[in-house]
């Protein structure tokens, strides 16, 4: 929550503000910058159509009638020639108009919406934890018993703060003496704090958890009571783990056995304990199999829905009307992986989306068949997709893009038409915390306007009725009125920054039982081995890895991991803020310091990195607090300062080094971000 000060119409200055649980009546650095932002000089404010080639930087100014009335008949006449599914939908991560993306494409009739991060980052853990719990568990922060134990899993809240809601939260508890564990291959932010830190090596984290769950069985630590009663496929599990030992787990993940016995004993019997997963898990193609092996240490401990554990959601408002039903069933299997990704695309998914690889190359290939338009709503892909250069080939190929943003980026800069993004203080809409678990809400309101900017669900809502597409009728307001229903509110009667947050029910198992098959926790997942895939968790070795590719890694002799964030940025948004950048003006490189001996390099020196996709250069960072032989990197980074339509893109970006190939996950077609291999050089020691 905030207090917005306005002078003369202008916001000029932003305050945290009390009154909810989830900032603590705090803020984040980019919150308080947010006047800068609004008013920056280069921020978009009038639609822009490209006058000259794509990317050429001719634009001129047009109305938003035009704009949108062109757009339009372009997309109208792209789905009578050659199908709706023929038109794309991306969108950011973190977005308010996450789920009206989702209504927009459904109600055009293209199953191919995608979000950056679906089968990297959220979409495996919260499919499989309907799967496992039948819903999606979160920490209990908030109520009267504190969590004693939390096990942050790749994860880095205290400079992340997902969805806005962790980071103040999980300061406080660690503070207050909750004992803190930290599996990262980097002693991050968190870990710092933590008690203990497991320093994995990128890649292996199934192998850590298939050992903990060795431990938790072996020593007899799990809850009798609950295991008995509220579990199913125990004695299978058990058999299934009986030689993942810690001893087994050390040789692949570097963590030491003795450490991973301990972290096991510490969760199971300090309870109550939370698992703060982050995206890391999923950042792999054994993505699948690595957040079961995590999902079911909470089942095993019965560290689910009890005071100060992880706890079900509530739900407490209607779900975001995304007219699913106005979608052909026809159209669902011509999504792109549908037939390959049954947990991502197929039927099974709980929000089935593209498989954006696939995507990407039906736009460059015109196989399984073409992708002619897409329409990108507040997202960066030169940038955040993997594999930046296929990307890059994939947009120019493209026979109509529009981009809707609040900057020009290197991906709006390839646009035929740009849209002006409204900012956050310029926005309608209910914010859900915790994200999918929807035990409170939050009111948003508008309360200023910059320059001609428009909400992107107002801009969809438009091109709706344009098209005369089915639900085209309802305006925004009365999307928020229908999900506030169940509350008896009505987005109107609300003021800007109401919380509601009803007490949490808790055990609710216990009248209800679990939302799956079996009515219980399901650690063999009969519904998964119906798909085809391995009820059980198991362990495989990256296929980018010193073990999978001793070849490759004679060249490429060092473990990359990628994804490394700062509280000034998102993703890659916000590196035209002065005040932001000013604290953080570099692109930086961790590396520990046997490889900075072996070459050379001192702290604060340039280096390459390469892998076999390409090179970045990057600033070193010399740091013991990292895994041996292990080089972490940000990501997101381009240069607004530099001259379009490129601005600096290919020099420091990390998904010029990453892969969008298989290996893909079997289920969700997650791929290999994190684990890959990468060389290092100084930048003079290259001779560049």
């Amino acid at each position: 929550m905030a207090r917005l000060h306005y002078e003369g119409g202008r916001l000029t200055r932003v305050q945290p503000a009390s009154g909810s649980p989830f900032n603590l009546g705090q803020m984040c650095i980019k919150g308080l910058c947010a006047p800068e932002i609004m008013y920056h000089p280069s921020r978009l404010l009038k639609p822009l159509k490209q006058t000259g080639e794509r990317g050429s930087g001719k634009w001129r100014e047009v109305s938003w009638d035009e704009a949108l009335g062109e757009i339009a008949s372009r997309l109208d006449r792209i789905r009578k020639e050659s199908g709706p599914e023929t038109i794309a939908i991306g969108q950011g991560t973190g977005r308010h108009h996450f789920m009206h993306v989702i209504r927009f494409a459904n109600s055009l009739g293209t199953p191919n919406w995608y979000e950056p991060g679906m089968a990297n980052c959220l979409l495996p853990r919260i499919t499989v934890s309907r799967l496992t719990y039948g819903g999606y568990p979160v920490a209990d922060y908030y109520g009267e018993v504190a969590p004693r134990t939390i096990l942050f899993w790749g994860h880095n809240p205290v400079v992340t703060g997902p969805d806005g809601e962790l980071s103040f939260p999980v300061k406080k508890a660690l503070r207050s003496g909750s004992f803190g564990i930290a599996v990262d291959p980097r002693r991050s932010e968190t870990a710092r704090r933590c008690a203990m830190w497991l320093p994995v090596r990128p890649g292996t984290d199934a192998a850590l958890a298939l050992a903990m769950i060795n431990v938790i069985m072996d020593e007899r630590l799990y809850d009798r009571e609950f295991v008995e009663n509220w579990t199913v496929g125990f004695d299978r599990l058990k058999e299934h783990v009986a030689a993942m030992s810690p001893r087994w787990a050390a040789e692949i993940t570097s963590v030491p056995a003795a450490d991973i016995a301990a972290a096991a004993r510490r969760y199971a019997l300090e309870k109550p304990s939370v698992l703060e997963w982050g995206v890391a898990v999923e950042q792999s193609a054994n993505s699948l199999q690595t957040v079961r092996a995590l999902a079911i240490l909470r089942g095993l401990t019965g560290n689910i829905d009890i005071p100060g554990a992880d706890i079900l959601g509530m739900n407490i408002i209607r779900p975001y009307p995304t007219l699913k039903n106005t979608l052909p069933s026809d159209s669902n299997k011509k999504r792109m992986g549908f037939d390959q990704f049954k947990l991502l695309a197929g039927f099974r998914s709980s929000m089935p989306t593209a498989h954006i690889p696939t995507l990407f190359s039906a736009m460059l290939t015109g196989e399984p068949y073409p992708i002619r338009a897409l329409l990108i709503f507040g997202s960066n892909p030169l940038v955040t997709v993997a594999d930046s250069h296929m990307v890059d080939k994939a947009l120019r190929k493209l026979e109509f893009l529009v981009a809707t943003d609040l900057f020009m980026t290197p991906t709006a800069a390839l646009a035929d038409y740009v849209l002006p993004a409204a900012f956050w203080p310029e926005v309608n809409q209910l914010v859900e915390l915790p994200y999918v678990a929807e035990n409170a809400v939050l009111v948003q309101k508008k309360t200023a306007q910059v320059g001609e900017c428009r909400q992107d669900e107002e801009i969809m809502i438009d091109l709706a009725r344009r098209l005369d597409l089915p639900g085209s009728e309802q305006g925004l307001e009365e999307i928020l009125d229908y999900r506030l229903e169940a509350l008896g509110k009505s987005f109107k009667d609300l003021e800007g920054g109401t919380v509601i947050f009803p007490p949490h029910e808790y055990r609710k198992f216990e009248k209800e039982g679990f939302h799956t098959p079996s009515g219980k926790v399901e650690l063999y997942s009969r519904a998964i081995e119906r798909l085809g895939y391995d009820p059980l968790p198991t362990y495989r070795e990256p296929a980018e890895s010193y073990a999978a590719s001793p070849e490759l890694a004679e060249k490429f002799p060092y473990v990359l991991t990628t994804g490394s964030r700062r509280k000034e940025f998102f993703h890659s948004e916000h590196r035209q803020i002065e005040s932001l950048r000013s604290r953080r003006p570099d692109p930086i490189a961790e590396i520990p310091p046997g490889i900075a001996g072996k070459h050379g390099i001192s702290d604060g020196d340039r280096i390459w990195i390469s892998t076999p996709r390409g090179k970045i250069v990057m600033k070193a960072r010399v740091s013991a607090e990292i895994v041996a032989g292990v080089v972490n990197i940000e990501h997101g980074w381009w240069f607004p300062e530099k001259e379009g339509p490129e601005f600096g893109l290919w020099e420091s970006n990390a998904n010029v080094l990453t892969s969008s190939r298989p290996p893909f996950d079997p289920a969700f077609g997650s791929y290999q971000l994190r684990g890959l291999l990468c060389a290092v050089e100084r930048v003079d020691e290259a001779g560049d």
